[in-house]
């Protein structure tokens, strides 16, 4: 068994995703927990049968999920490694997870890997989707999940981490080759982010990650935020998505890639910004 790092992955209805992972990290022989959320498929017997460790956990939202993963498996190992179900490790990213040893990362206490981002079967290589760090490893105990965000999910770690540029993780949903499934989800997602928003308004939430442009790719995300919010609404849809396009070369993304950087950077977040609107006048209603 490797001594070095385990895996945690959280799953729910992964049947077609799961074997392609599993299969990617096999011969690293790292002990692999699995959080599931109650799948209906075959998710849980094809973890059985690869000989991870398995508990239930209902579903509330990513941070929240990866906090209780992170508080309850029993990883013996210093490192963990915290991936999705639908991305695979790449064979280059697996030689140097066969290479790491603990003692030679003594200073450091997390690892960002790249990722490769798949859109119906399609790399999204521009819009500012490449290349994008993911801090996916992390010091057992030193590392968390970071609660103060709703949706998107981040781990923190303090002290130093390093940037694998080589090597990725590839990430795709093959589920979302159904644009049904894109948009439900997407929706969902955009109630989260709505009322998260609200909450920062109102001073309620708070950022966990300090803001700095030059700081690490986390630490950016969260400088960029601070400026995202301060925008108008309804106006920055749209400067988001012409951003993407135009300096950041989505468009050579092709018509796939545009219908992408479309949903992502201008539909989803012209929802939110509709739903951040009826949550204030419902506010406003109710105080009346």
């Amino acid at each position: 068994m490797n001594q070095h790092f385990s895996f945690i992955i959280l799953t729910y209805n992964e049947e077609m995703h799961l074997p392609r992972l599993l299969n990617s990290i096999a011969g690293l022989n790292a002990e692999t927990f699995i959080l599931d959320s109650g799948s209906k498929d075959d998710t849980v017997a094809i973890g059985e049968k690869a000989g991870a460790t398995i508990t239930q956990h209902p579903f509330e939202n990513h941070p929240k999920q990866w906090d209780f993963a992170l508080k309850n498996f029993a990883v013996k190992t210093p490192w963990v490694i915290c991936v999705d179900a639908d991305q695979i490790v790449t064979p280059e990213l697996y030689k140097q997870l066969d290479n790491f040893r603990n003692e030679d990362y003594k200073d450091v206490n997390g690892i960002y890997f790249n990722r490769k981002n798949f859109f119906k079967g399609k790399w999204i290589k521009h819009g500012g989707y490449y290349p994008f760090y993911l801090l996916k490893m992390i010091r057992f105990g030193v590392g968390f999940s970071d609660t103060n965000e709703n949706m998107d999910h981040r781990l923190i770690v303090p002290g130093n981490t390093l940037i694998w540029k080589q090597g990725h993780l590839l990430e795709e949903n093959l589920k979302e080759n159904k644009i049904s499934f894109w948009i439900e989800k997407h929706n969902k997602y955009s109630d989260l982010l709505a009322h998260e928003e609200l909450e920062r308004m109102l001073s309620i939430r708070q950022q966990t990650v300090k803001p700095r442009f030059w700081g690490s790719p986390d630490e950016r995300t969260a400088w960029l935020k601070q400026r995202w919010w301060k925008m108008p609404r309804y106006t920055r849809p749209m400067l988001y998505f012409i951003y993407r396009i135009i300096f950041k070369l989505g468009i050579l993304d092709g018509r796939t890639g545009l219908i992408f950087h479309f949903m992502q950077a201008y539909w989803f977040r012209l929802v939110v910004d509709i739903k951040i609107d009826e949550l204030l006048k419902q506010r406003e209603s109710e105080n009346r």
